[in-house]
Order: structure tokens, then sequence, then C-alpha cells
């Protein structure tokens, strides 16, 4: 008997658990035709190559023995490990160019993939599958339990506005369904993806892609027959284009290494950094100014409301609280908090990448740290000086202050054209000024349409 545990999702550190889970059927299996195979994404990152050659190296000493024989020799042949390169769109060897001759530029390697390279067909499903192993299974102490949240000490919460994930292929492919079939939102994509309010501004694909839920290869087959069956437009493209965004991060972690992790980035910039611990905290904890309790008026009635705690940079706040309630924050949120990090803070941008990583459920190290090293001018960007300006990112993104309202309550009292900007001279203190105050700042360019995770 063979038995396979295939791994969609790549070898990361909390998969280490499998490790010791073979180190205890090493001991006690005694079936001599059990055979294992596991299979797994293959990664580009250190710590998850790191994981693999451990995963590899604990394989070695997993062998099972028959009940009649007593020799305690070992066979590393009966378990493999089969790495596959499954995790992007384009294939790695079907790139026009080695990945130690990627451009530099984005655009530059969209459209040359896009000219050159065909993306290869999903696997089809197989019309049957044998039964499982069960039986066998018992023998050796069964598949065992997943531990409930309340057993990790995870407080479950669920917004009412936000999206709930859950875990899986089924779920992935139900949100595909539901997005692309049964909403038809694909064909508005690139008009509601800058949203942050709600769940279906945007696919919300990205938890399922990171876990290796579904492929891009899937979702590309999904789109093609999207604009074969109802239309193409803009919008169907436009997920195309973030799919090959979320490659080429891949393939940046190949050519550059470890260097995505460093100070400097991957263009080695020099530049002097603060990692002054009470500003971070007040960014990592939504709390980036307070005014005293104090009394507004509003000179309409002339009706008197005591506030407190009401945040200086609210449209901040409300996306890190969305982001420490959810593990998710919506692709134009995650721009304007890194540029506010480090532009106006000056705050040691992998502080924000690790947090980041700490709190999201679709992290996965290229994506998070290619747009981090982007956002934060020591990467792949050929404009340094990328600045989101928070006021006009206000007026643009939640002009009626829905969001902010949604995530910091205190601020729904008051009318809808103040949620973003609360009377300035309420305020005792503010944690930083911002390094250009004006919305139409010449810096203000905030037109990242191309940046994605």
């Amino acid at each position: 008997m063979k038995l396979s545990i295939e791994l969609g999702c790549p070898l990361n550190p909390s998969f280490l658990f499998i490790v010791l889970i073979l180190g205890i059927l090493g001991l006690h299996i005694t079936l001599d035709f059990l055979k294992l195979e596991i299979y797994a994404h293959k990664e580009t990152c250190s710590e998850e190559l790191l994981v693999e050659r451990l995963v590899k190296k604990r394989l070695q000493g997993v062998s099972p023995q028959s009940e009649r024989s007593t020799s305690t020799s070992q066979n590393p042949t009966n378990v493999k490990l089969e790495l596959i390169w499954g995790s992007t769109m384009y294939h790695i060897d079907d790139l026009p160019f080695n990945t130690s001759n990627l451009p530099d530029i984005y655009t530059q390697f969209r459209k040359l993939v896009e000219s050159k390279c065909a993306i290869r067909g999903c696997f089809k499903f197989p019309p049957s599958l044998g039964p499982l192993p069960s039986n066998d299974l018992c023998k050796i102490g069964g598949w065992g339990d997943v531990p409930s949240l309340d057993q990790l000490g995870i407080i479950h919460v669920e917004g009412e506005k936000g999206m709930y994930f859950v875990g899986g292929e089924s779920a992935a492919l139900g949100r595909v369904y539901e997005y692309f079939w049964k909403k038809d939102l694909l064909k508005v994509y690139k008009h509601t993806r800058n949203g942050m309010l709600g769940p279906d501004y945007s696919t919300k694909f990205s938890p399922w892609l990171a876990f290796g839920n579904v492929s891009p290869r899937f979702l590309y087959e999904e789109v093609k027959r999207y604009e074969k069956d109802r239309l193409a437009n803009d919008s169907t493209y436009w997920v195309l284009f973030e799919l090959i965004w979320r490659d080429y991060f891949r393939f940046i972690s190949i050519k550059y290494g470890n260097s995505i992790f460093h100070l400097g980035g991957p263009r080695e910039v020099e530049a002097r950094w603060s990692q002054d611990l009470n500003l971070f905290e007040s960014w990592r904890d939504g709390r980036t100014g307070y005014i005293i309790i104090s009394f507004l008026a509003i000179l309409l009635n002339m009706k008197l409301i005591i506030s407190s705690n009401i945040c200086r940079y609210p449209l901040i706040d409300a996306n890190m609280k969305e982001l420490s309630a959810t593990g998710f924050m919506s692709n134009r949120g995650r721009q304007i908090v890194c540029s506010f990090l480090v532009r106006d803070m000056g705050i040691d941008w992998r502080m924000g990448a690790e947090w980041f990583e700490t709190c999201l459920l679709d992290y996965d190290p290229c994506s998070n740290y290619g747009n981090w090293t982007y956002g934060a001018g020591v990467g792949n960007d050929p404009r340094e000086d990328r600045y989101f300006s928070i006021p006009k990112q206000a007026q643009n993104y939640d002009p009626e202050g829905e969001y902010v309202a949604y995530w910091l309550p205190q601020l729904q009292k008051l009318p809808k054209d103040k949620r973003n900007f609360p009377h300035e001279k309420s305020y005792i203190k503010q944690i930083v000024p911002l390094k250009f105050s004006k919305p139409n700042h010449g810096h203000s360019h905030a037109k990242t349409t191309s940046r994605r995770k």
C-alpha cells in the first residue's frame, strides 16, 4: 500500500509537526507494504528552504518495518518528499530568461512573459480515487485531531462587514464560483478593487493562494472561461495582471535571495531609519494620536457631544485594527499604512513587514517582503519617493468615513465629512506630523495601480 500525503501549501515552519509525526511513525509502523510519499510546493526563501532540508533529513530516519522482522536497519527509500513548482501562474521553466537575468522593472517582466510565455493547463481531476487507508492508520494512531481555536487560546472575532475566511480547497473554489459566476463581480473588479469595507470589493483569493488551496493557473482558466462565456474587459485582465505581480515577487526572491529581508533591500539603498518602539507600537496598535476628553459643539443645533480617544489619523488606525482583528487588510490599506510608517514616521520598514508576517492570513514571504521593499523605496520600483497623502487617500477611498467609523466606533457620532478629519483644535497630541500635509502635494501620487500582494 502507498500512502501519499499531498500538501497544496508550501513547506513552512509550522509544517515541522509533520516531521514529528513521521518520527513517531518510524518507531511504530509495522507494515512492510506501507510506503509514504509527501508532496509539497517548492519554496524559494531561506527559512522555507531550511524547513525543506530538515524534513528531507528527518525522513531519512523513517522506515516502516515488518512485524516479522527484528532488524533495525533503515530503508530511506520508503519515505519520499516530492517538491514541485506550483505557486505561480507562469512556470519557472517556461520563463524566457534565467531568473538571474530577471528584469528589475515589473513592466518589462510582464511584457516579456505575456508575449513569449504560455500558461500551462491544470491537471484534470481523476475520475475516481481509491479508499483511504483507514484500517491501517488505526494501527498507528489514526489521523489525529486538529486543535480548536479555544484550545490554541485564540479568540474568534467575526466582523459584520468583512470576509469570513474558511480554509481548504472547497472553500476556495466556492469563493471563485461566488465572485466570478454567482455575483458576476469580475466584470467590475478594476473599478471596485480599491475599496476597504465589505467582502466583495476585491476577489479575496489571496489567503487561499498563499496556502495552496487554489492554483493561480486555475484562476487563469476561470478568467478565460468567463471572458469567453460572458465578457472580456479591463477588469477581467486586471485579475491576471495582479497574479503576474505575485509571480514577479516570487521570482525576485530567487534572484536576490535574502537581500529582500535586508534594510537596504535588493538595491542596497543606504538610508537612516528609526526603530523608535513608541512610534512603532502606536502604528501597530492603531493609536496614532488622541484628543483629550472634550466637548465638540455641533453648531447646527448647539448639541454637545462628549467624545474621547478620537484618532489623529483615523484611516491608519482603522486599517491596523482591522488587521489585528481579522488577519486581513485591503490592498489600498496596505499601501497607505506602509507609506505612513516609512515616510511619515521614518520607521525601519522591516518592523512593519514583520508585523504583517505575524498577522496576515495571506502571508507569504515573497509577496509580503516584495511589497514592503517596494513601498519603502528599496525594492523594485523606479520611483523611490512613493508617498501616499493620508488626507487625499481618505477623500478618495473613504469620503463619508464609513470605513473608519466601522473600525473606530467613537467616530460614528461625527458628521460623515469629519470622520477622517476630526477638528484639529481638539487635539493635544499627534504622534508625528505628516511629511506632506496638503492633499494635492506633488508627492502624493497614489497611482500605484500595479503594486499588488
